[in-house]
């Protein structure tokens, strides 16, 4: 009976036990399961510094060697995304400020990338893209044909791009967490116009006729968003060139595109995106309060001021300049940026597509002779080709062009990422190859219907590629649409390399200027190994090409693939997204179709391979979007060459720095006007005694900085030198002098608080003999009302 008794007591506290167990795992499987279904993703973000040095160094993309850099518009950014499947495939996407991704740059981010994470990043889910800025450091790229105007390699400019890739990339691993992705899409009608389209009048009328415009209006944005944070960031993909800045800009800038993505994670900031709670910056003052009220990348601390009066007027006048001042190292500058560093941070990238005939000079082209409109099929002006420009809308502004274009692209994405509501699901998944598009056999069809297999060709440039465009025009004598060239310049091409019989029938109707995929000496000129790529991330495939298509170019190389993908019976890409990104990995020039090549304006005269380029681009893409819906690998055959080694840089370093005797680095060369009071929208300058800017560049840094007096006598940053207000300029008074100075040009902003400010200089000199010091100086201070 007692036994009885003790053995139902125990079976009854064993069966209570399952049921407070089944009630925990219960409750656990409920907390756990949203997470699980309704966040199939782990998503990350990340961004770096990748300003490269902003003197001496030629600007990579107009190629005009007179386009040196003497400072900082705003500072240059890689931006990344991460999305992985948990425990499944996972893809990387890096967006540039740069002209363009550089094969050698994707190289070494892979293998550093393979000595932090072993195989899991990788060539195959690894794309890395440019938005085609023409306001940045050259010298990066492997190719002779690509760095010639930057002499050479510039070792500098390369190694600030590969490590901000890869700290951007480690930074988005390190964020990843659950979350979900949305894509949108809608027409941006007034940041894009076609630069050749007496080129596009060639294609097809049937096929011309499907489209409204002759450029893609439409710009493809996908929203992340963190399960606890709320969105973080923003990708968008919208075709028109980074050519709002002229090719006699020397201020490093990431033109249209960057300065989009500056608004808009501006604009997130300010609207409290992502979820924050308050923090401390490194003086251990509260600052979170402040982001709604400033638009700030250093220090929202800034305390709200009270009316401008005559004591403060002289309270400003009582603070002198500095005077410069030894630094025990750079390491001020970074502080000066990690205020922000301990709060989650929204990453949004404006990535370029198919920008090839697309130009953001929305006014239309002119003479500036004359005021009248260029020939339409040559963009000439009494023949010459060099007085024929496009004006932006800011015109003849190209800082006002700059922001316009930039804030019409910022406003676009705003409404679609406000409105983002397909959500994104279904797997990851990715392609990749490598192929020699210097000999691919391409099956075409004829005019009668019937297949030929043609070849693309060794890489080639033709005379209307000198020419230029109206972006960017040429000299001498060259013009677009010329298919015949001419004897002088054939004569001069002859003595670096005169094509052969088989390479001009192969190009022909380009009349070859330079043969560049047959010149291989000190080492090769143009690519010939280029790669390809497919990423999926559910219902949005995105198609990676290693240079510029034109408009209908991009158009048939996307509708390809979506016909591939589509016919697959099981209805898993029924509402596939596809869209082009642009530069991305390498870079190979300018893509056409062949109509488009056929009048060789500037973009056929670019186009490498030949007049099959396309559509060896198509087949092989299509090729990649097979493999996919089979669920096939695709093997590769060649590898792209590593060039390092071979890297010749002719730019010569920096031998020293000086100043005038008893004058310090730092010091004020000219001076804000003593007890001077500014209004909104005026310009405070100051210029100091400085030194080159490649003796170090400050990443993630500053080289100028506007500081705002607090309440309790202190002064705390406001403004930096990748901010669009503030404008850090650097200038010697001769080519070889040692001397130089730097000036700060701040166009004091519409909401900025009324108060005293002052304006700090840091830079870096180095002596003949000895390691290189770190200074700084500040001006006198003003009143600003």
């Amino acid at each position: 009976m007692e036994a009885s008794s003790s053995l139902r007591f125990q079976v009854s506290r064993f069966s209570s036990f399952k049921i407070w167990l089944c009630l925990f795992l219960v409750l656990v499987l409920q907390n756990c399961s949203p997470a699980l279904s309704d966040s199939p993703y782990l998503v990350g973000m990340g961004s770096y510094d990748i300003t490269g040095p902003a003197a001496d160094v030629n600007m990579m993309g107009y190629a005009n060697a007179e386009q040196i850099a003497s400072g900082i518009h705003f500072r240059l950014k890689a931006r990344a995304f991460i999305v992985a499947e948990p425990n499944g495939k996972r893809v990387v996407f890096v967006n540039l400020d740069a002209c363009m991704a550089s094969q050698l740059v994707t190289i070494k981010v892979l293998e550093r990338l393979k000595a932090r994470y072993g195989d899991l990043y990788n060539e195959n889910n690894v794309a890395i893209s440019g938005i085609h800025t023409h306001a940045g450091p050259g010298g990066y790229l492997q190719y002779v044909v690509y760095i010639v105007t930057s002499l050479g390699f510039v070792r500098q400019s390369f190694d600030v791009i590969v490590n901000g890739i890869e700290q951007c990339i480690v930074e988005a691993h390190n964020n990843l967490h659950p979350g979900k992705i949305y894509v949108n899409k809608g027409d941006l009608l007034d940041a894009s116009v076609n630069r050749s389209p007496s080129a596009y009048l060639n294609n097809p009328a049937e096929e011309r006729g499907k489209y409204k415009y002759n450029v893609d209006k439409e710009m493809t944005l996908i929203k992340f968003v963190d399960d606890e944070s709320g969105p973080i960031g923003s990708f968008n993909w919208f075709a028109t060139h980074g050519t709002s800045m002229s090719r006699t800009n020397s201020l490093i800038s990431g033109d249209n595109k960057g300065a989009a993505a500056r608004f808009m994670e501006v604009w997130a900031e300010q609207n409290g995106i992502p979820k924050q709670a308050a923090h401390v910056n490194h003086d251990g003052l509260e600052s979170s309060h402040m982001t709604s009220r400033l638009p700030r990348r250093v220090s929202p601390i800034i305390p709200e001021p009270n009316e401008i009066t005559d004591d403060l007027v002289q309270l400003a006048s009582s603070y002198e300049a500095s005077g410069g001042r030894r630094l025990s190292s750079s390491s001020i500058t970074k502080r000066i940026r990690s205020t922000q560093q301990n709060r989650p941070k929204f990453v949004s990238a404006f990535c370029q597509s198919n920008c090839g005939d697309v130009s953001p000079n929305v006014l239309g082209t002119f003479c500036i002779d004359t005021g009248l409109p260029c020939d339409f099929n040559h963009s000439t002006c009494n023949g010459k080709n060099e007085l024929c420009y496009g004006r932006g809308p800011g015109y003849p502004d190209e800082f006002e062009s700059t922001h316009i274009i930039g804030n019409r692209q910022f406003q676009k994405a705003v409404d679609l990422f406000s409105s983002a509501s397909e959500e994104i699901q279904g797997k990851i998944d990715y392609r990749h190859t490598y192929l020699d598009f210097s000999k691919l056999e391409v099956n075409v069809r004829t005019s009668t219907g019937s297949q030929q297999v043609v070849k693309t060709c060794p890489a080639a440039m033709g005379f209307a590629f000198a020419a230029g465009t109206t972006d960017g025009p040429g000299a001498f004598d060259f013009k677009q649409g010329d298919v015949k060239g001419n004897p002088f310049w054939r004569l001069v091409r002859n003595l670096l390399k005169t094509p052969g019989k088989e390479q001009v029938e192969c190009q022909a109707p380009k009349p070859i200027l330079l043969d560049t995929g047959e010149m291989k000496e000190p080492y090769d000129w143009a690519p010939a190994i280029l790669p390809i790529q497919i990423i999926r991330i559910g219902q949005l495939a995105i198609l990676c090409v290693p240079g510029e298509f034109t408009t209908m170019a991009g158009r048939r190389l996307r509708d390809a693939v979506k016909a591939v993908l589509t016919s697959d019976n099981s209805g898993e890409f029924n509402n596939i997204h596809v869209v082009l990104a642009g530069l991305t990995n390498t870079y190979s020039q300018y893509i056409t179709t062949f109509e488009e090549y056929e009048i060789q304006r500037y973009e056929g005269a670019s186009t490498l391979y030949g007049p099959h380029t396309l559509s060896a681009y198509i087949q092989e893409f299509q090729k990649l979007a097979t493999a996919m819906v089979a669920n096939k690998e695709v093997p590769t055959n060649f590898q792209p060459p590593d060039m390092l080694d071979k890297q010749i840089g002719l730019l010569p370093g920096v031998v020293f720095d000086s100043t005038p005797p008893g004058v310090e680095f730092g010091d004020v060369s000219s001076d804000v006007p003593a007890s001077s009071t500014f209004r909104k929208g005026s310009v405070v300058n100051a210029t100091f005694y400085s030194a080159c800017p490649r003796n170090d560049l400050l990443t993630d840094g500053t080289f100028a900085l506007v500081e705002k007096l607090d309440g309790s006598n202190s002064w705390v940053p406001a403004y930096d030198d990748d901010d669009w207000s503030l404008r850090f300029k650097w200038s010697r008074p001769s080519k070889l002098s040692p001397r130089s100075f730097a000036t700060l040009e701040w166009t004091v902003p519409g909401d900025a608080p009324s108060g005293v400010y002052r304006l700090r200089h840091f830079g870096a000199s180095k002596p003949l003999i000895g390691s290189i010091k770190h200074f700084t100086g500040t001006s006198r201070a003003f009143a600003v009302r």
